[in-house]
């Protein structure tokens, strides 16, 4: 620590005789207690998100979850499908897709969850004091600890990605934060190592989010349509806008 000047009087009663030994005494012990006292711990940074735990548990009931319409041809929907509009606007189309789950169209159930899921996307959207890790490439080849991670525009991704962390390891990607960006994957897969759990993985996106022949998992939190295209999910698929599944086996990330 640094001292500054001593008043005037503690000077003068500091060169009387009978003061200087009771002065200098308390003087050193006030100045070893200030020097001592540990000092107010730094807040660490804000991440994008710190848990997967807040996403809506209505919304959460439902795999694949749409605006207007969900359109499934010859890939499998293990899970319950919904729409936020109602028929004869609204609806899900399967041609040779079976789906376990149920089909809300617009109804009571389907209706608050995609409110729900819009809350969610605008509560995890980026903001300016947000803090992150920036990426950038492919993101082929790459291993990935638990964190907040981002693309500050368009990401393209290819490759295999692994998320390597314990089972309460939590992954939080954001694609667009600069406001514009959509992900786009084609032979891309996700591997989950040391324990991770799909289900502690979110992707948050500004824009649309395209997979073709990839293996992707977590919560997809898509600010435009989904596609999905050939391979297989492993999670939640949200959409502002319609989903669109063609030859994908989707499941929960369980």
């Amino acid at each position: 620590m640094y001292a500054r000047n001593l008043p005037l009087h503690l000077v003068r009663a500091l060169t009387q005789p009978r003061f200087a030994a009771t002065a200098l005494v308390t003087l050193a012990a006030l100045l070893s207690a200030a020097c001592s006292e540990p000092t107010a711990p730094i807040s660490s940074a804000p991440h994008l998100y710190r848990s997967s735990g807040d996403l809506s548990a209505a919304s959460s009931n439902f795999l694949v979850l749409a605006r207007t319409a969900v359109t499934c041809t010859g890939g499998t929907i293990a899970g319950d499908v919904g729409t936020f509009v109602a028929a004869p606007t609204g609806s899900v189309t399967q041609t040779g897709c079976p789906i376990t789950g149920q089909l809300s169209v617009g109804d009571e159930a389907a209706t608050p969850a995609f409110n729900n899921f819009l809350s969610t996307y605008d509560a995890r959207a980026p903001k300016p004091e947000d803090v992150c890790t920036t990426l950038i490439g492919t993101l082929a080849a790459v291993t990935l600890p638990p964190g907040s991670y981002c693309f500050d525009a368009a990401a393209t991704v290819t490759g295999v990605l692994t998320l390597n962390g314990p089972s309460d390891g939590v992954w939080n990607f954001s694609v667009g934060t600069s406001g514009v960006g959509a992900l786009t994957g084609t032979g891309f897969s996700v591997a989950m190592a040391g324990g991770g759990q799909a289900c502690n993985v979110t992707w948050w996106v500004a824009q649309a989010v395209t997979m073709t022949d990839s293996h992707l998992v977590g919560t997809v939190l898509g600010g435009a349509g989904i596609t999905l295209t050939r391979g297989t999910f492993g999670g939640n698929a949200w959409a502002k806008a319609d989903a669109t599944i063609t030859g994908t086996a989707v499941t929960s990330c369980g």
